[in-house]
């Protein structure tokens, strides 16, 4: 994203605060009808992308220095100073579609689909619409979302030439275009459009105030004070930190971009591997979209394609969070004992009694998830979390956000908004593809047949086409694509609905920290001047824990807390257990150093106790009993014996 400065780059702050304010105002007063507040919002946004990202960033330019980028006798190009011509052009035919849609709302609301002929108008603007959101992708998002958008275009044009369950009727440009615009409950302005302009924008403007009022600072001083004297504290610091932050954002590379500059030059500087250090703050940054109440973007999309209430989606998601960061913390705590490593020395560490100071900057998260689980809805809830954010950054000196304050922190929502909107109109383009084509049902089709009914068959199949589908692709776009591919096929086959949805978004979260293509890696490689594959290696080490979870959710519910309280206890507790087996096995410590043998015995003993679903779930849980009796009684023994060695 560029960094504009003077009179132009106050100009694009401020229609991007002008946009965010206008949809609070909405939020406070009413919303418009949907079609004409979905075609607002994206004509409000859309420009905001070709003006604040460049058309090509040099491959050596992560991210330009200050002092590089404020020397006049640079030419820093159209990437970095500002926009250039061919953006404002861009910029300002961005605004055509969406306005001809706000304007003629009522026309298109009587259309009658596929029978209405288009007119030229209408196809114009329509091809116009598909390319902008397609070079807008390219840019603020990656190629391959891009790519994605296309290769479904493309099938819609060729799928009747093509045999068996690829094959569909003949589809002219006017059809492809009526698809991807002008139908009401799919496409550019369908409903995941009318999430992005009322929940998602409101939830990002909360993330941005909170921030400004100085949250994201209390949160890392949090990670310090409670960890970061301890074995491995650096690390245990960027589990925690990013775990809060993230919450806040829903985006991985934001999260690892801004936490990850603090935290990896400290984990390296004590000790720890540089690919490890850029493992660990991928991944606390991509479990943020896991850690409720906020969750990203993408819980309120699912509340939205799946009926249920946010706040059940919260409750349920919130254990396979904890275990999630649970078994992050085990690993780097094994990490650093096997590596001798010390925390932060504790004068460099703030007391407990300077972050208490600050505890008031919590009260905004505390009054969200408190009206969320008093039934208030999430627009409510958030608008009353945003007012108390300006309430208590008064409190203390430092962070009090006035006039000014409120200006550059709804600009920053938008900012970041725009790209959501983005996201989600590419996402539209590639559903309103699937579904039309019903791609969505031979796909299916073809996972039912392969897995033979066999549900925990199809779940793996899910599993990868999930990973394949998310890799390089933003977490919110890639929820909804998995979501309509993925999520059906488990649910037919008896899975739960919230559970198949959770399923689906973690595999698309987990993606991000997958390699070969995992963006959130390469960014935290270049901070750590590590290699970009190693790192990603390192982050799905520490996401496996979002795995166990993922098939947790699908094959027991109880982790959702449905069902008994016991159950809930016994399967989470069966699952720690299992992660600190596989933990042992990934690292090779266990109170001391393990040999591969033992490694071997512990990485196979987690993995069975974690997918030993068939049997009885009080079976499991004493045999997780067993094995962590077992696993304390060997690292004794071996401990023992080296003591004994050693002397």
């Amino acid at each position: 994203m560029r960094t504009i400065k003077g009179k132009v780059g106050l100009g694009i702050k401020a229609w991007a605060a002008g946009a965010t304010a206008l949809h609070i105002y909405y939020a406070v007063t009413g919303w418009p009808e949907p079609l004409t507040l979905r075609a607002l919002h994206f004509m409000l946004y859309l420009p905001l992308v070709f003006l604040l990202f460049p058309a090509r960033v040099p491959s050596s330019a992560v991210e330009m220095p200050e002092d590089v980028a404020d020397n006049p006798k640079v030419n820093l190009g159209d990437w970095r100073n500002r926009p250039t011509v061919l953006d404002w052009i861009l910029a300002g035919l961005s605004l055509l579609p969406s306005l001809y849609m706000y304007l003629n709302s009522t026309t298109i609301y009587q259309r009658s689909e596929y029978l209405t002929p288009l007119t030229d108008t209408q196809l114009y603007l329509g091809i116009l619409a598909v390319l902008l959101i397609l070079e807008g992708v390219r840019r603020a998002l990656t190629p391959i979302l891009a790519g994605l958008a296309v290769g479904v275009i493309v099938y819609m044009f060729v799928a009747q030439y093509l045999p068996g369950l690829w094959n569909y009727r003949a589809m002219s440009v006017d059809h492809v275009v009526e698809t991807m615009m002008l139908i009401n409950g799919r496409g550019i302005y369908g409903p995941l459009m009318g999430i992005s302009a009322t929940l998602v924008a409101v939830f990002i403007t909360f993330g941005a105030f909170v921030r400004a009022s100085g949250a994201a600072d209390l949160f890392s001083r949090i990670g310090e004070a409670a960890a970061g004297k301890y074995s491995g504290g650096p690390a245990k610091v960027a589990v925690i930190s990013s775990g809060l932050f993230g919450t806040m954002s829903g985006s991985s590379v934001s999260n690892v971009a801004s936490t990850g500059v603090v935290t990896i030059p400290l984990m390296k500087r004590l000790g720890y591997r540089p690919a490890f250090a850029g493992g660990v703050e991928t991944a606390a940054s991509v479990g943020g979209a896991i850690m409720p109440p906020v969750m990203g973007a993408a819980s309120f999309l699912m509340a939205e394609i799946t009926g249920i209430p946010y706040r059940t989606i919260i409750v349920g998601a919130a254990l396979g969070a904890v275990l999630y960061y649970a078994t992050m913390l085990i690993m780097v705590h094994l990490e650093a004992k096997r590596l001798k490593l010390s925390g932060i020395p504790e004068d460099q560490l703030p007391s407990w009694r300077d972050v208490l100071k600050d505890i008031h900057l919590l009260l905004p998260l505390t009054i969200l998830f408190a009206m969320l689980m008093s039934g208030f809805s999430p627009t409510y809830s958030a608008i009353w979390a945003i007012s108390s954010a300006i309430v208590v950054s008064w409190l203390r000196p430092g962070h009090r956000i006035g006039p000014k304050q409120i200006f550059y922190a709804l600009g920053e929502a938008g900012e970041l908004i725009c790209i959501v909107a983005l996201a989600v109109a590419a996402a539209g383009l590639i559903v309103a593809g699937l579904t039309t084509t019903g791609l969505v049902i031979a796909i299916g089709n073809i996972v039912s047949d392969v897995s033979g009914g066999q549900l925990w068959i199809a779940a793996i199949m899910v599993a990868l086409v999930s990973l394949f589908l998310g890799m390089g692709v933003p977490t919110t776009p890639a929820y909804l694509i998995v979501s309509v591919v993925g999520a059906p096929i488990l649910i037919d086959l008896g899975a739960p609905m919230l559970g198949a949805h959770l399923f689906v978004f973690y595999f698309a979260i987990m993606a991000d920290a997958t390699p070969p293509v995992s963006i959130a890696a390469y960014t935290a490689a270049v901070i750590a001047k590590a290699n970009a594959l190693r790192t990603g290696f390192e982050a799905w080490k520490m996401s496996i824990g979002g795995l166990i979870v993922a098939f947790s959710f699908v094959f027991t519910p109880a982790i959702m807390w449905q069902g008994p309280v016991t159950d809930t206890i016994m399967i989470f507790l069966i699952n720690i257990v299992a992660v600190t087996c596989i933990s042992v096995g990934a690292i090779g410590f266990w109170m001391q150093r393990v040999m591969v043998p033992l490694r071997l015995l512990a990485l196979m003993a987690g993995v069975g106790l974690a997918f030993s679903y068939p049997l009885a779930l009080e079976l499991r849980f004493g045999i997780a009993v067993g094995v962590l009796a077992l696993m304390i009684a060997l690292g004794l023994a071996i401990k023992g014996k080296e003591q004994v060695a050693a002397s």
